[in-house]
């Protein structure tokens, strides 16, 4: 530590944190989730576990004059075998809206994945602590973004001066859904994410339920989407259905409807955007399932291949083409009794054109490059003058 400090230890309870649905006690702190308990409880895919306890979205949020903070977490971080190591979580520190700072902890938990062999090895590490200093003297709001792709158990907050909570800021709350992409991955940063991005842009309170690899229509995540108080909700639909092969045709569409009357449940006049999959060409035209490009993880790079048939489109099986068509119908029927329903092809946020110039590195996710420009595409295309999301008579 550079300087003495007078430190104030402040307990981490929820009304300290944004953007989670539910906060778990733990041994050793809080877990925040962004699932609820009952979700969770109904739940039994390990992917989904690890990805609705990884906090994108979500953070500390309080008003204090101190000029220096610090943070103890644990946080559980993942290894693959034969890629290349993952950087530690990135905290993004924002005052008064404006980046002030980044940090990362080290050590904590680690799980490694081998993917050839289909199994997750977890050893435990030790928490560590995220320091900022040097912020500016006088009341202040401030925020701690934590890292967006790491589970992250908080453990103690400490300022030089008293905190207390965030004051309410009065802007409109977006509750967001959607896969990987949604989630984060390949993001450099927690505030660097699309929809973080396009929050800050549209002026609104993110609650972020992008789910990597786990945006599957389950119905239990359309209840923790009910039952969320919101003013505005988008749904982006499709890669993960094709990724895990999971369901035909036949299916697909009666699921699309039921998930979005169980929304229309707790939301019935919401202005509520429906966003198909951006471009992404291993399954334009070929179904799943997805999977590691095994040949090439010697090589240290991390690659995806679609493992389907295109002939097996005949019979019933989802690429991205045949999901967008699907949505795009089912929005424009349903938008007839239900003005509020919108739909956005995910090509507008990233096509062709887009990909010939920034690719998908792992043929699968955006780059941080990428991320920027979705998030500010949509924010134009959503939260713009003519957009579903814009300020009406205002």
């Amino acid at each position: 530590m550079d300087t003495p400090h007078d430190w104030i230890t402040t307990p981490l309870t929820a009304d300290l944190l944004r953007g989670a649905l539910d906060v778990e006690r733990t041994e050793h702190g809080v877990l925040p989730h962004r699932l609820p308990a009952r979700a969770r409880a109904q739940n039994t895919d390990g992917q989904l576990a690890m990805a609705e306890s990884q906090p994108s979205g979500v953070r500390l949020a309080f008003r204090t004059r101190a000029t220096a903070v610090e943070l103890d977490t644990l946080p559980t971080k993942r290894s693959y075998v034969g890629a290349p190591p993952r950087p530690d979580g990135v905290y993004d520190l924002i005052v008064d809206g404006s980046t002030a700072g980044q940090g990362s902890v080290t050590g904590g938990n680690v799980v490694t994945i081998d993917m050839t062999a289909g199994t997750a090895e977890h050893r435990p590490g030790p928490a560590g602590t995220v320091r900022f200093t040097g912020l500016p003297d006088g009341d202040k709001d401030v925020e701690i973004w934590l890292p967006h792709n790491e589970t992250t158990e908080l453990i103690a907050l400490r300022t030089d001066a008293p905190v207390e909570p965030a004051r309410d800021p009065g802007r409109r709350v977006w509750l967001h859904h959607g896969s990987s992409i949604s989630h984060g991955s390949d993001a450099a940063s927690p505030t660097g994410i699309w929809p973080a991005l396009a929050a800050r842009l549209g002026g609104v309170e993110l609650i972020n339920l992008g789910l990597a690899g786990s945006a599957l229509l389950d119905p239990f995540t359309a209840r923790a989407l009910r039952d969320t108080p919101a003013d505005l909700i988008s749904l982006k639909i499709g890669i993960n259905l094709v990724n895990m092969d999971l369901m035909r045709l036949r299916a697909f569409g009666p699921a699309v409807h039921g998930f979005l009357d169980t929304v229309r449940e707790g939301h019935p006049t919401t202005p509520l955007l429906v966003v198909s999959p951006i471009l992404c060409p291993i399954h334009e035209d070929t179904p799943g399932p997805c999977a590691p490009d095994f040949s090439a993880l010697g090589t240290g790079r991390l690659k995806f291949v679609a493992m389907g048939d295109p002939a097996e489109r005949a019979s019933g099986k989802l690429t991205l083409g045949v999901i967008r068509d699907e949505l795009s119908r089912i929005v424009k029927q349903r938008a007839v009794d239900d003005p509020n329903l919108h739909h956005l092809d995910g090509r507008d946020l990233y096509g062709e054109t887009d990909f010939a110039e920034l690719p998908l590195p792992d043929d699968l996710h955006p780059d941080a490059a990428t991320h920027r420009r979705m998030g500010e595409r949509f924010a134009r295309l959503a939260f713009g003058a003519d957009g579903p999301f814009a300020l009406r008579g205002l």
